[in-house]
């Protein structure tokens, strides 16, 4: 029996990027939900990945791609980046047929740059498509919206339901639609298992390069180990070097490569903000997966095990705070960042939206650190040139559990559990 549809924030982008345009392509990792959301939303369906009808799928996309296009429409072809020329036939039907919402493509792998002959801009938008947030797997209550905050100013109210515990368990699990629901031990496998396949199989299938299983593994472990860091490829190496055999800077930066083009890894770009002064920015990227799972599977970190680990569970849940932000904020048409400046001063996320709001956020589990948490956030919107940016629309600590709130001073006090977009 197929799995309840649980339904997701993607689903509205989605219905927007159909109506307004021929073509639109899904990306994603797999077993984000890219292709069952897909699916509620097509008439007919292709799968390139269907063993008993793959070779004739290829066959027919090297001679005649069109044919199979033929269909009611919306159309799903998934996994069409099995056969590249689809895309440009996509293109030209879209621009045959001069009418929106004709196809919708999913892939869990970026083709090699040159399998297309045109970029499809104008036809074909792309959406990016993440694991689920807590609030799309039933687990935040939803009580305080990203959206309430941008546009009201309005105050934080509302409570967590999570415990530690289950936080800790929701991080491990992660957002895979197909593992919400299970056992937790067999969930907890299920993602041992996505992991085991990327290294042994999906980061050497991308782009047809072998690559080697261990150093695969050895290189995820340290992301694991560096994740919401700005670790440069030499502490990367080292880290490696350190327990594991030598590996050098071209090899790591083919392999981060590789994983970055079936989205496992998804760093945070550094925010460039107006400043009074000439305060020096930082501008590396703070290293993340796409989901907090991936390193805490590569890691072996049961959530018994974070629980024992304070230091270790706080980095993670800044991944996965981070992860549920960006979700959050892309339903606004939003970006995340983090800023850091050479004075030291720091803001976990920065939520940048495109018509020039923005929020900052400071990302703490424990109650003890919210106050020079809001005491950092303050110090940076003292320091943003406000005749050329807005004023912040919020300035928010995103806890793990309790209470949502607004303190005197105007900073939000939100459980990332009470949270939504």
């Amino acid at each position: 029996m197929e799995q309840k549809y649980l339904s997701r924030i993607a689903d509205k982008i989605l219905d927007t990027a159909l109506q307004a345009s021929g073509a639109v392509l899904i990306e994603g990792p797999k077993w984000c939900g890219k292709t069952r959301t897909a699916k509620e939303r097509a008439v007919s369906s292709l799968f390139m990945q269907d063993p008993d009808y793959t070779t004739a799928y290829l066959k027919a996309a090297d001679a005649k791609p069109s044919l199979l296009l033929r269909g009611e429409t919306p159309r799903l072809i998934d996994e069409w980046q099995l056969a590249p020329m689809l895309w440009d036939a996509v293109r030209f039907a879209v621009d045959e047929r001069g009418a929106a919402g004709q196809f919708i493509l999913t892939g869990s792998a970026v083709p090699m740059d040159n399998a297309m002959r045109h970029t499809g801009t104008g036809r074909i938008s792309r959406m990016l498509m993440r694991p689920m947030s807590l609030y799309e797997s039933l687990e935040s209550s939803g009580d305080v919206t990203l959206k309430a905050l941008f546009d009201e100013n309005s105050d934080a109210t509302g409570v967590s339901t999570l415990t530690i515990e289950r936080l800790a368990f929701a991080l491990a699990r992660g957002g895979w639609p197909a593992f919400v629901g299970e056992s937790d031990n067999i969930a907890l496998r299920r993602v041992y298992d996505y992991v085991d396949a990327v290294i042994n199989i999906d980061v050497s299938r991308v782009d047809e390069v072998e690559k080697n299983p261990a150093r695969v593994r050895a290189l995820m472990r340290s992301l694991a180990r560096n994740i919401s860091t700005v670790a440069n490829l030499a502490t990367i190496r080292n880290d490696i070097v350190g327990n594991e055999e030598a590996i050098s800077d071209k090899t790591i930066a083919s392999y981060l490569n590789a994983l970055r083009r079936i989205f496992v890894i998804e760093d945070l770009p550094a925010w460039s903000p107006a400043l009074r002064s000439k305060t020096a920015l930082r501008t590396s990227a703070k290293r993340h997966f796409v989901d907090p799972s991936i390193a805490t599977a590569v890691l072996r970190a049961t959530p018994d095990r974070l629980l024992g680990d304070f230091n270790t569970f706080g980095f993670l849940f800044e991944s996965l705070c981070i992860r549920d932000l960006r979700v959050y904020a892309q339903a606004l048409d939003g970006e995340v960042f983090h800023y850091r400046d050479k004075s030291g001063l720091e803001a976990d996320a920065i939520v940048h939206l495109k018509d020039g709001r923005w929020g900052a956020v400071e990302i703490k589990m424990g109650a003890k650190e919210i106050e020079d948490a809001a005491k950092n956030l303050k110090t940076l919107r003292d320091k943003i040139d406000l005749d050329k940016m807005r004023e912040p629309s919020f300035l928010m600590v995103l806890t793990g559990t309790g209470f949502a709130y607004r303190r005197e001073d105007g900073v939000q006090i939100v459980p990332i559990g009470c949270l939504r977009d």
